[in-house]
Order: C-alpha cells, then sequence, then structure tokens
C-alpha cells in the first residue's frame, strides 16, 4: 500500500526540495558539507570515503511525510559526502517498472507491496543483499519481517518504516459530547455505527482515489475482515492463494464490508454518497473526523501526518484511534500492518552505503524524532515517539503476544494485489456485485 499522505502544512525545512511534477514528485539533494572528523560526524565513520558521489533513491512515499524522511537521513549525507536525489512519486507502482525496463533503473527503490519487490527479485533486476547490509537487517529486525523481503533463500529487501492498519480514527471531543464509548466489539462497532447514523454526523467517511493506486484503502478493508473472520492460518492461506479469492469466507468478508461501505445510512460523511467513495482522494478522506463531521475513519498509522499542525493526536485531543474490535472472540483482536523495504538496483559502493544506513537505528531513531512514523526495529527508542499513536503501535510490534499479519494485497502477485484487487475493489463501490468482483480477480491470479 502507497503511504502518500498529502501535505497540510508547510513545514520549515533544512533541505532543498525542488517540485519536478505538481504534487507528485520531489527531488531532494544534499545539504552543506561538514567535517568528517568532527564529533558530530563520528556517527557516520563507517559510510565515509565517497565524497562526491550521488545516490538516487526512487518511492512513492511525498510530501510532508517525503520531507521528514529526506530530514533524517541529512547529516548522513553532510558527513558522509554522499548526495541522495530522491524522488517520490504518486505512480510508483505503475513507473518503477516502466523505468527498470527502459534500462533507467534508481539506484536504490523503496517497495511498500513485498510482492512488488519479489517481481523485481524473480526477474533479476534487483539486486541481494551485500553481507554487511544483511547483517544490519538481521541484528535489527525480526526475522518473520524480513521473511517478507526474501526470494529463493535470498534477502533482497531491509525494512524502512513501519504501519499498523486496523486503526479507526475517530474525535474524542465528539464521542464525550455524544457520549460514545469506543467500541470493544464488531457488534457494539454496528451499534456505535447505527447510533451516529440517526444524527447529523454519519458514522463513516472513506476515500479510495490515490492515482493509479486508486481502490488500495477498500482492501485494507476486507483483509482486516478476513484476519478477523478467520483468523491468521485462514488468511495466510488466501493470501498464499491456498483458497480461492472467490471462496465463500472472502464473500462473506466482503458482504461484512458492504454492511459499512455501500450502507448509504452510514456513508460517506462530509463527502456525498457512497460513489463519492471512489472520488474522494485517501488522503483527504479522514479530514472530516477532525472538524466533527464523520465519526469514524479506518485508516493506518500512517495518516497522523495528514492532520493540521495544531491537531492534538491524544485519548483526550481533537483525533485518537482504536484497534478495530474483534469479530470472533476465539480469534481475538490480531493487527494488520505494512511498511517499506529498501531494495537496490546497483551494487556501487556509495549504493551499499546507503543501504546499509538506512537499516541502522540511528536512521530510525532520526526519522522517528523528525515524526509520524516508527518502525519495526527492535532497538527504536520509543521515547522518540511524539504521536501516543505511534508509541502504541509500536509497542503492538514489539509484543511477543501480538498476532501481526501484513497487508495481504503488498504479498499477493502484484498484478493482483495491486492491480486486480484494487481494480476490483474501485469497481466493488461502483455497483459491481460481490460475487463477480471476487470471481474477476480470481481469474487473474497468475498460474
Amino acid at each position: 500500500m502507497p503511504m502518500t499522505p498529502r501535505r497540510r502544512v508547510l513545514l520549515a525545512a533544512t533541505i532543498p526540495l525542488v517540485l519536478v511534477s505538481t504534487g507528485c514528485s520531489y527531488l531532494s539533494g544534499g545539504g552543506s558539507a561538514a567535517d568528517p572528523g568532527s564529533a558530530d560526524c563520528k556517527a557516520f565513520s563507517d559510510w565515509q570515503g565517497h565524497d562526491g558521489k550521488t545516490v538516487e533513491i526512487y518511492a512513492s512515499i511525498r510530501d510532508e511525510e517525503g520531507e521528514r524522511m529526506q530530514e533524517a537521513w541529512q547529516k548522513f549525507s553532510d558527513c558522509t559526502g554522499i548526495t541522495i536525489k530522491y524522488e517520490g512519486s504518486a505512480e510508483f507502482e505503475a513507473q518503477i517498472q516502466v523505468r527498470v525496463d527502459g534500462g533507467n533503473a534508481p539506484d536504490i527503490a523503496f517497495f511498500p507491496q513485498p510482492g512488488l519487490l519479489e517481481r523485481f527479485a524473480a526477474a533479476g533486476d534487483a539486486k541481494p543483499l551485500p553481507d554487511t547490509v544483511r547483517k544490519r537487517a538481521e541484528d535489527g529486525y525480526p526475522k518473520d519481517w524480513l521473511s517478507y523481503a526474501t526470494h529463493d533463500g535470498e534477502m533482497y529487501g531491509t525494512p524502512l518504516g513501519a504501519n499498523v492498519k486496523s486503526l479507526v480514527w475517530y474525535s474524542p471531543k465528539l464521542f464525550a459530547e455524544e457520549g460514545y464509548e469506543v467500541p470493544k466489539t464488531w457488534d457494539a462497532l454496528i451499534k456505535l455505527s447505527d447510533s451516529m447514523a440517526d444524527t447529523d454526523v454519519k458514522p463513516w467517511c472513506a476515500g479510495i482515489e490515490s492515482g493509479e493506486a486508486t481502490g488500495w484503502p477498500a482492501t485494507d478493508w476486507v483483509e482486516n475482515v478476513m484476519l478477523r473472520e478467520n483468523g491468521p492460518e485462514v488468511y495466510d492461506q488466501w493470501v498464499a492463494h491456498e483458497i480461492p479469492f472467490d471462496d465463500p469466507k472472502v464473500e462473506k468478508a466482503l458482504d461484512r464490508v458492504d454492511g459499512i461501505w455501500r450502507n448509504p445510512d452510514y456513508v460517506n460523511a462530509g463527502f456525498g454518497d457512497v460513489k463519492s467513495i471512489v472520488t474522494t482522494s485517501s488522503q483527504d478522506a479522514g479530514l472530516p473526523v477532525a472538524e466533527q463531521k464523520c465519526g469514524m475513519h479506518l485508516m493506518g498509522t500512517f495518516y497522523a501526518a495528514n492532520w493540521s499542525e495544531d491537531t492534538e493526536i491524544a485519548e483526550d485531543g481533537d483525533v485518537f484511534a482504536f484497534n478495530l474490535p474483534p469479530i470472533d472472540e476465539s480469534v481475538g483482536t490480531p493487527v494488520l500492518g505494512g511498511g517499506e523495504f529498501t531494495a537496490a538496483f546497483a551494487e556501487r559502493p556509495e549504493v551499499v552505503a546507503v543501504q546499509e544506513y538506512l537499516a541502522t537505528v540511528d536512521y530510525a531513531d532520526r526519522r522517528a524524532q523528525a515524526g509520524s512514523w516508527f518502525s519495526a526495529h527492535q532497538d527504536l527508542d520509543l521515547k522518540a515517539l511524539k504521536n501516543p499513536n505511534d508509541r502504541l503501535a509500536a509497542e503492538l510490534l514489539r509484543d511477543p503476544d501480538t498476532v501481526f499479519r501484513w497487508d495481504g494485497a503488498d504479498i499477493m502477485p502484484a498484478a493482483v494485489g495491486s492491480g486486480t484487487f484494487w481494480k476490483g475493489m474501485t469497481n466493488w463501490l461502483n455497483g459491481d456485485d460481490t460475487g463477480e468482483v471476487l470471481t474477476y480477480v480470481e481469474k487473474s491470479w497468475p498460474e
């Protein structure tokens, strides 16, 4: 799933940004050179000796989130002499293949879909991790995370950011004023939705428009419900196509989603009717929550970057979030999530240096301090997480009792996970029959 929150607030940035494609792409270079022998540069001594070299990174991360990311590696760039040229694009999922096929692959790309990364690994385009990079990854990240970037026994990517995608954002102020309570079960969630539907504030707001990635927020709903209705074992079977995409279990899950997303009494708060979900951008979709014009919005932790700078994210603040409640008590409340993996298409020493640094806790801590971000790095300083939702999510990922599963669409073959699944859900919101959509996706699964 692409991480592309819309920039809502201008931040004073310490790095230069040059707009190369309005609203879609940014190109960043290096900052001021630093004295490599200074105390400030000691933490980067392992990667020095590359003065004047340039490394190009391409990803879907842009706007405010992209600026914060670049701020986090700026000191590394200053102290090593490596200029990092970063381009963030809303069309990453489609354009990365075009660039690789055209002989214009970036040095490094950040993949939000392990399935898409695997396609380049299988084709021999992505490079296996050098030993030094692999060791950094193995020392810092859980084995299950590393398994998502492994193909035929070779590791091709290192984890970067993480997110939890089971969160329901809401306004604590609205809940307090109306006497609503955070639901602990699915039945309570529906009862709360019914209560809101009887007021001037509809219970749910949503949007799936995201350029060539249009449709992905709808797939998150299906995955969350599949995981909660059937448990992790059946979920894994579905993602691996050990049960068909149009299995009755999947149809049941989508019917449950139908009760919310295609219910005109429930949606689309602040935007219009059911079909407005298709034309509402994923970046804007949850904003009515902070304005108390929408009751709830299901979206990952990364959505925190979309709230305005003066929005207080707290249990008694302007916005907060709760984990989507369980459906089956025997399954409990699992956590759905995702993130990005760094993968290289070049093996030059400066490229290896950048990829190795991005796998370190130093980078993770610096990025966390910049705000609205966390990772699954086992040594991440939780005190650096300013957002209480991020702290909660990071603690969930570290908890050995947490049942965690990666976003299924990101693991499925790219033709399905970032192709027919997205398109099928878009068609579904435009009125296509549930069975018809599931059969369409099933028939598209590669042999």
